[in-house]
């Protein structure tokens, strides 16, 4: 009996057309935003519908902006990533569960070496073919780390004695694909 092979599409991330980002609350009253500028992300699907797609992604730690180079230089450190030592933080997906436009995304990701199951949102805002006649495909994707949970663990306190950085992070990524 003969068995026949499905082929996986490969898509590779449009880094012209998408952002990474994250928001964590600063002294309880404000939100800070950062993003990495540089990153990298692909997806392996048997079809269109990406059911079950390999997702995988990747960002350099020393690429994190937040708008203040003393900041990013704090987040770069040890009391956060240590980013002379773990250099990129890592999502590899185990499943992708789409029910329309909407669905679930779970994988394992890891920072500062610790790998840790973690399961996201997604809308999935379809496909199309741009004016070059590439096809093209839209997410977003969200969902929320408690970063002690990965050894971010720094935190100052207030005279107050309220906390500086809140644990709870905020993961947000707008993300287009091009399909090779």
């Amino acid at each position: 009996m003969e068995t026949t092979q499905l082929t996986k599409a490969k898509w590779n991330v449009d880094h012209y057309h998408s952002e990474i980002q994250f928001k964590v609350k600063h002294l309880v009253i404000s939100t800070v935003t950062g993003s990495f500028d540089k990153f990298d992300a692909s997806i392996e699907a048997e079809d269109e519908e990406f059911n079950n797609a390999q997702v995988s992604f990747s960002a350099e730690i020393n690429s994190i902006d937040t708008g203040v180079a003393d900041r990013d230089n704090h987040l770069k450190s040890d009391d956060f990533f240590n980013a002379e030592k773990f250099s990129k933080l890592v999502f590899k997906s185990t499943s992708l569960d789409l029910d329309g436009s909407y669905g679930t995304l779970k994988g394992n990701l890891t920072i500062r070496d610790i790998t840790l199951p973690v399961e996201l949102g997604v809308f999935y805002g379809g496909k199309i073919k741009d004016q070059y006649k590439q096809k093209k495909v839209g997410f977003e994707v969200s969902g929320t780390i408690n970063r002690k949970d990965f050894g971010l663990t720094w935190n100052g306190l207030t005279e107050a004695g309220g906390v500086v950085v809140a644990d709870q992070v905020k993961i947000e990524a707008n993300v287009q694909f091009i399909k090779q």
